[in-house]
């Protein structure tokens, strides 16, 4: 059996020592109470590195994508969204049954709507029509390559929800690899949004959690659905403690993800058999297009896999592979021989 470099997601990721002896030490109290302290200090800082007023811990980035929804919609709403997000494909309608509202899907460009497009689709102020309530932008956008959502572009859509009394919500579960990627401080980043999620446990190599953030009366409102939704947890700073840890030593090392990302990208672009849109390739995404030799994902993949190289199908002719920091260059060495031994 061939060594297995594991490319299906950032997620998959295993806490290193001294993130587990940051578990093994964490202080902690009862998070439902509200007395965690280790859990407390994470929402401070999180709250503080976004530039927002508060932020509270669950257990998911779907619970926080969740929470987000009702918090801002009441049922009937109509949410405004690009057609890859996370919360329309991967998180099992739970908008439709949790929140009960409509999505307006929009196609956007490498994952990003614009605000043109929005302004096109507003309702009237007419009871024929379901209220527009909600822009949700996803950035990175996962489906499009850890696309990053162009900031003029954001500040634009802002306007636009401010003259529409509209919420602005951002789905930033992977905002860290943007911020590493731009240059640009989560706190920027994330300064249009009323809301914002982030997410722990993917770049950043936590466990588990994911954090939902913005003003004190949001977190307030949020607290209830969390409970709603069951993500009310006790001893939950042994969680959070890896959350911090991440948070403070794994985010100025995701430069690293991206240049092997990239590195991989250029050398499966270089096969014949595959087609990469390099210009998309912007963060620890790679998604790559079988249809030049003829066979679907699924196929390809399977045979990758048997070759020790995990990847994701992402339906009909496309395969998504993910960089993290459980690889190292050796591994992106053996991925790209793989490659070449199998479609070369």
């Amino acid at each position: 059996m061939p060594q297995i470099i594991d490319m299906r997601s950032d997620t998959v990721t295993r806490p290193s020592p001294e993130m587990r002896r940051a578990m093994y030490e964490a202080e902690v109290g009862d998070d439902v109470f509200g007395d965690d302290p280790t859990v407390i200090r994470l929402q401070e800082i999180v709250a503080e590195l976004l530039g927002k007023e508060a932020a509270l811990f669950v257990p998911s980035g779907s619970m926080a994508n969740q929470v987000a929804m009702s918090c801002h919609t009441s049922p009937g709403d109509e949410v405004y969204l690009e057609a890859g997000s996370h919360v329309f494909n991967f998180e099992g309608g739970g908008a439709a049954q949790l929140s009960s509202v409509m999505f307006n899907i929009i196609e956007g460009f490498r994952g990003a709507l614009t605000t043109d497009q929005v302004e096109a689709r507003l309702r009237p102020g007419d009871h024929h029509f379901a209220p527009s309530r909600l822009i949700w932008i996803e950035n990175s956008a996962n489906r499009a390559g850890g696309t990053i959502f162009p900031q003029t572009e954001i500040n634009k859509l802002e306007k636009l929800a401010r003259e529409h009394g509209l919420g602005f919500h951002l789905d930033g579960a992977r905002l860290w690899n943007v911020a590493a990627a731009t240059g640009k401080s989560e706190a920027e980043l994330a300064a249009p949004f009323d809301t914002i999620n982030v997410c722990l446990s993917k770049g950043l190599g936590a466990p588990i959690g994911s954090l939902t953030v913005g003003s004190k009366e949001y977190i307030e409102e949020a607290h209830r659905y969390r409970k709603r939704f069951g993500g009310g947890m006790r001893q939950v700073g042994i969680i959070a403690a890896a959350g911090i840890y991440a948070v403070e030593n794994n985010r100025n090392r995701l430069i690293e993800d991206h240049r092997r990302a990239r590195r991989l990208a250029e050398a499966i672009n270089e096969l014949d058999a595959f087609s990469v849109d390099m210009e998309g390739v912007e963060t620890n995404i790679v998604i790559f297009d079988t249809s030049p030799c003829g066979l679907l994902g699924p196929e390809v993949n399977e045979r990758l896999r048997e070759n020790g190289l995990w990847g994701t199908s992402f339906g009909g002719t496309r395969i998504r592979l993910v960089t993290h920091l459980d690889l190292d260059d050796d591994d992106i060495d053996r991925a790209i021989e793989v490659f070449r031994s199998c479609y070369n």
